[in-house]
C-alpha cells in the first residue's frame, strides 16, 4: 500500500508547533542568563569550597541535583565539614528553606491551570533568583509557565555544571582565594536591589533586616531569618492595603 501523505496544512501545523516551542526556549533561555552570569562564579566557589570539606566532584554534582539551593548547600557543607550530624544538617536547611513555602504560594496563581506533574516539575526549580524574575514577568503580563519552567531549568543545569567543575578545580585554587566566600552574599544582596520599587519594599527590607538582625541574638539557628522575612511581609501588606483602602 502506498505511504500516506500528510497533507500540507499538517506540515504547517506541525511547523508552527515547532517554530511555537523553539521560541519558547529561546525566551526561557534569553531570561535566564543574567542568573547563569551569578550562578557560574557562586557555583564555582560552592565547589571548591565543597571540595576543600573533602567532596568529590560526583558527590557535589549529586548534591546539587537534589538539593538545588545556594544557601542550604553552603551551609550544609559548612555543618559537615564542622562535624555536625546528618539530622542537623537537615533540620537546619529545611528551616532555611522555609522561605520557598512563601516564594511558591506567590507564583501558586499563575499556574493554577497547569496539571499537577508541570507543577512539580516547576517547584523543583525555584530559587530566590527564578522566583525574582518570574514573578516580575507574570506581573507584566508578558510571561507564562513554560517559558518559566524552562528558565528555571536552564539556570538548574547551569549551576550543577559550575558546582562541578568548582570541584574540579578546587585542589588547584587556595582557600578564600578570590573573595569566592562572599560570592552567595553579593548574589542576595543584588536580588534585593532589583526588588525594590517602590518606598513599600524599601520599608519591607529595612523592617526585615532590623528584625533579622534583632531575633539572631535571640532566635537560634537560622530560624530568624524565616521569622523576620515573614514579619516584614506582613507588616508591608498591611501598610500597603491600608494605604489601597484610604
Amino acid at each position: 500500500m502506498p505511504e500516506s501523505q500528510s497533507s500540507p496544512a499538517d506540515r504547517s501545523r506541525v511547523e508552527a508547533s515547532a517554530g511555537h516551542s523553539g521560541s519558547l526556549f529561546v525566551a526561557g533561555s534569553q531570561a535566564a542568563w543574567p542568573i547563569c552570569l551569578g550562578y557560574v562564579p557562586i557555583g564555582l566557589a560552592f565547589g571548591v569550597l565543597a571540595q576543600k570539606a573533602g567532596f568529590s566532584m560526583p558527590e557535589v554534582g549529586l548534591m546539587s541535583v537534589l538539593v538545588f539551593a545556594g544557601s542550604a548547600q553552603f551551609i550544609g557543607v559548612a555543618m559537615w565539614q564542622g562535624g555536625a550530624g546528618a539530622l542537623a544538617i537537615v533540620a537546619t536547611t529545611f528551616v532555611v528553606n522555609l522561605r520557598h513555602v512563601l516564594m511558591s504560594s506567590s507564583l501558586a496563581p499563575y499556574l493554577k491551570r497547569c496539571r499537577p506533574g508541570f507543577v512539580t516539575v516547576f517547584s523543583y526549580g525555584v530559587t530566590d533568583e527564578s522566583f525574582a524574575v518570574n514573578l516580575g514577568r507574570f506581573r507584566d503580563q508578558s510571561w507564562d509557565p513554560k517559558r518559566a519552567l524552562i528558565l528555571n531549568q536552564a539556570a538548574n543545569a547551569c549551576w550543577v555544571v559550575s558546582t562541578v567543575a568548582g570541584a574540579g578545580a578546587g585542589q588547584f585554587i587556595p582557600e578564600r582565594a578570590f573573595g569566592i566566600d562572599y560570592a552567595l552574599i553579593a548574589m542576595f544582596l543584588c536580588l534585593l536591589v532589583f526588588q525594590l520599587r517602590g518606598r513599600i519594599y524599601v520599608m519591607t527590607g529595612l523592617i526585615a533586616g532590623v528584625l533579622a538582625l534583632g531575633l539572631s541574638l535571640l532566635v537560634p539557628g537560622n530560624l530568624h531569618v524565616v521569622t523576620a522575612s515573614i514579619a516584614a511581609a506582613t507588616i508591608g501588606y498591611a501598610v500597603r492595603d491600608r494605604k489601597r483602602g484610604t
